[in-house]
């Protein structure tokens, strides 16, 4: 009979459903019963498209004898960490408290009945190696350990408890003076942790970090040729290797060597939407045709394999299919024999490297782009068009090929704050793209959220088969408001506005610290839990209180509200101490600091439908990271007065940085220079 988890919604807690194992979701239920049976809690951590989560299931979970000892001894609850990010994060910070140990996935916890964890690990293989004890043995011992050193137990929580509270930023003695030193450091150690042979930042593995190249990209912007090069230089080299789809876009979540030649081959949403906005402003600072291939593909793949029918994103794409990793993405000689004809393999075989020794688990190879295509054509001694003509063939054989292997697990639940990230990318690669169908994808998922996570002015955090459920967290709120703001820039809608001032005043009502400034994770009506959250650095995404800071910060500008000005201040100021001495990680806080120093231009263009639609293509042909624009169609009813304009010509733009503003402007090319020169600049 299958477990409590068959009715969750969550596909990773659905995986776990016909174990032997007697599962809990998350839950009073759960929690009620081990305070009354007096049994520790065995908490297990996962998601859906986690290499090492399926190897422990297989070995523990599905095992018999395993989880009779699971069972005996303990309450057992799986958590989807995806879901319950906010359990995540504590029992993360937790673990690595215990054992001094960075954590990960899957993360097992033994916690008492009063949800306090007293010992933790990752990973348990079922018998003993890689120097991990066996986990049947490790069962028995927790458990004896348990009702045998209460005592001891009670005191390490009391601790633990206590040093929490470091987690937790307090208010400095002396309100600071935010300055821009802290970003000229974190620029100078990202040029000093450059890997100036294969781009990014540090050694293996290897994630893509799109805040710092964001971040240097922005510094590009007024003449920064070296962090032009930083940004670029990784950029081209993650599109060449293999933590990029080759066949079919869209990357990987990192790199398991320095090179970006094999990846871990999960894809999640949360990766791909941040880069999927970088691409393009790349290409846009750079005019590197390969990063346009690259937005074009990746969006390509985003609506071709992760957007439901119903308008919203999935989640992920598993890293293993048939039990193996990277199974779905691998070849052999003979399959690349049988494929291909000799001039197409003339072609392939340098570009992808198929004249090389095989690069996966030395029999297989995984496609990387080696050589370019110019270098291809110019030993074969053809046009650069004919090899693009058979390179084009390949592709479409290879991937034709493909899509006969069984695909990897789609984890289809719809997560607001992934959805929000992918949103944004789609929305931005839309209008500098001209893409009307990337706008209605983004536009899609958009309206899914509010039609079906907005309820009775409060988020849900996510839906899969149109349950939606669970209280949103920070993440959704920020990333949601900053997402909307892309969205009005590709076209505006009044009901997108609507829909962000009312985030907007929610965030500030549910989620700030008004007495020490910044954000906690989880709203005040959430649940109670031991700890409570209010994370400023970045991890896998950025951070809910940098994105606040950074969006706030420009809807204020819109509507001249000074609320949110203020509120994206004090979360500033608190957070100020962390980001000048720990820089790297705090660099969605940075970008949001650079924001709050030197407010961004914001271009209101109304007038006639036609003209305002050449204008603003004019201004989406140069990378301007500072400059928000909003255009907007004569006669539109219900706007805030902050936005009301009349057009004396055919079209006009106000263009306004924080309390200084311009005449109006009638004269595109006058407007292109004041965008171009970052900043009021005066005309005539």
């Amino acid at each position: 009979m299958p477990n409590r988890l068959a009715q969750e919604t969550s596909p990773y807690l659905q995986q776990h459903a016909d174990n032997p194992v007697n599962w809990y979701p998350w839950g009073e239920d759960a929690l009620k019963l081990s305070r009354e049976q007096d049994k520790p809690i065995l908490l297990s951590i996962g998601y859906s498209a986690c290499h090492w989560c399926h190897v422990m299931a297989h070995e523990s979970f599905e095992d018999p004898e395993v989880a009779k000892l699971m069972n005996e001894h303990f309450i057992n609850i799986k958590v989807d960490r995806e879901e319950r990010p906010d359990l995540d994060q504590i029992y993360q910070t937790a673990q690595y408290m215990l054992t001094q140990r960075s954590g990960g996935w899957p993360l097992t916890m033994f916690l008492s009945p009063e949800q306090k964890p007293f010992f933790g690990g990752t990973y348990f293989p079922k018998e003993p190696r890689y120097g991990l004890p066996g986990f049947g043995g490790l069962l028995e011992r927790i458990a004896q350990f348990y009702h045998e050193h209460r005592d001891e137990i009670e005191k390490q929580n009391e601790s633990l408890l206590a040093s929490f509270a470091r987690f937790v930023p307090d208010q400095p003695a002396q309100p600071p003076q935010l300055s821009a030193e802290p970003a000229q450091r974190l620029y100078t150690q990202l040029q000093n942790s450059f890997d100036e042979v294969h781009g990014g930042f540090g050694d293996a593995p290897k994630f893509p970090h799109p805040a710092e190249i964001e971040f240097c990209l922005r510094r590009s912007a007024s003449g920064d040729g070296a962090a032009l090069h930083l940004a670029c230089f990784t950029l081209e080299k993650m599109a060449k290797g293999g933590i990029y789809d080759q066949l079919g876009g869209g990357f990987c979540r990192y790199s398991v060597d320095q090179y970006w030649m094999i990846p871990h081959f999960e894809k999640m949403l949360y990766d791909n939407g941040p880069l999927l906005r970088l691409y393009t402003d790349a290409w846009l600072a750079s005019g590197n045709s390969l990063f346009k291939t690259v937005v074009e593909q990746t969006a390509q793949w985003v609506i071709r394999e992760m957007q439901s029918p119903e308008g919203g994103y999935y989640s992920t794409l598993d890293a293993d299919s048939e039990h193996k990793e990277g199974k779905f993405y691998i070849w052999t000689r003979e399959e690349i024999a049988s494929l291909l004809d000799a001039e197409e393999y003339a072609i392939a075989a340098p570009h992808y490297g198929l004249e090389r020794a095989p690069n996966f688990d030395g029999e297989f190879w995984h496609l990387n782009a080696y050589k370019s295509l110019d270098e291809v054509a110019k030993t074969l001694s053809i046009s650069i068009e004919e090899a693009q003509h058979r390179l084009d063939s390949v592709r479409q054989k290879f991937f034709a090929a493909r899509e006969k292997r069984v695909h990897p697990g789609r984890d289809e639940k719809i997560l607001t704050s992934w959805n929000a990230l992918m949103i944004k990318g789609m929305a931005h690669a839309a209008r500098v793209f001209g893409h009307e169908d990337w706008l209605a994808s983004a536009q899609r998922a958009c309206d899914f959220v509010r039609n079906t996570l907005w309820r009775d002015r409060r988020l849900l955090a996510t839906c899969k088969d149109g349950r939606a459920h669970l209280n949103a967290y920070l993440d959704d709120y920020a990333f949601m408001l900053d997402a909307l703001l892309e969205l009005m820039q590709a076209q505006f809608r009044k009901a997108d506005l609507d829909f962000a001032r009312e985030l907007a005043e929610i965030m500030l009502e549910q989620f700030e610290d008004r007495t020490r400034g910044g954000f906690f994770f989880t709203s005040h009506d959430h649940e109670k839990l031991i700890h409570r959250p209010k994370p400023g650095h970045d991890n896998a995404m950025p951070s809910g209180n940098g994105i606040a800071a950074f969006a706030l910060l420009r809807l204020g500008h819109i509507l001249g509200e000074h609320k949110y000005l203020e509120a994206a201040e004090r979360a500033l100021k608190l957070f100020y101490p962390d980001l000048s001495s720990r820089l790297s990680g705090y660099t969605s806080m940075m970008i949001a600091l650079e924001e709050f120093l030197t407010p961004p231009q914001i271009v209101i263009l109304y007038g006639e439908t036609n003209a305002l639609t050449e204008w603003q293509r004019e201004l989406q042909r140069d990378y301007l990271p500072h400059t928000l624009v909003l255009a907007l169609q004569e006669n539109l009813a219900g706007l805030p007065q902050s936005l009301e304009r009349k057009a004396a010509g055919i079209v006009n733009a106000w263009v306004c940085q924080g309390v200084k503003c311009l005449p109006p402007i009638d004269n595109l090319q006058q407007l292109k220079q004041v965008c171009k020169a970052g900043g009021l600049i005066k005309i005539g």
